[in-house]
């Protein structure tokens, strides 16, 4: 069965600037700028305002649309949320380096700029990579864990934050 119009709605926070064209979506705020495209999608995208409070909205429409194409709509709307979350608070990811046999090295080098890996895998070569996407700021750790065998482990924190952290106290 088909559904004549499915539609969703969402506030757009103050501080933030949304532009649609053409199925793209360019959401700006504070901590910069994030694009998106929904060109893939059978959704319209329009910018109204509220007549009541005022306040700028997004809303998302699927015309004759099946299960999947309304369920799309809140999906869509999940990413311009998360958009805006990236523009107005940002992200901090998280990675560990943990191995099971063959113990990993990583160093940090070229002023923290570069990561160095050695023995990935057992192997002799040694990767190095500069993230261009990414502000590096490690914190390394080592906490003994040890397993039924009572062999030691080690995990080793990196803590990666985006370029829109240039300001974070770790």
């Amino acid at each position: 069965m088909k559904t004549i119009l499915s539609s969703e709605t969402m506030d757009i926070p103050d501080g933030v600037s949304i532009k649609v064209k053409a199925k793209v979506i360019e959401v700006e705020g504070p901590r910069g700028k994030l694009t998106r495209n929904f060109k893939h999608l059978n959704l319209d995208f329009h910018l109204i305002k509220d007549e009541e409070t005022g306040k700028r909205k997004l809303r998302i429409e699927a015309w004759f649309g099946s299960r999947k194409t309304s369920a799309a709509i809140r999906t869509a709307l999940s990413h311009v949320e998360n958009l805006i979350t990236g523009v107005t608070k940002g992200y901090r990811y998280k990675m560990r380096f943990v191995y099971a046999h063959f113990p990993i090295n990583a160093s940090i080098t070229n002023g923290n700029k570069s990561i160095e890996i050695r023995n990935f895998l057992g192997e002799k070569k040694v990767y190095s990579r500069i993230p261009s996407l990414f502000m590096l700021e490690f914190m390394w750790k080592v906490f003994p864990l040890f397993d039924p065998r009572r062999l030691r482990m080690r995990l080793f924190w990196m803590v990666m934050t985006l370029n829109l952290y240039p300001d974070l106290q770790l």
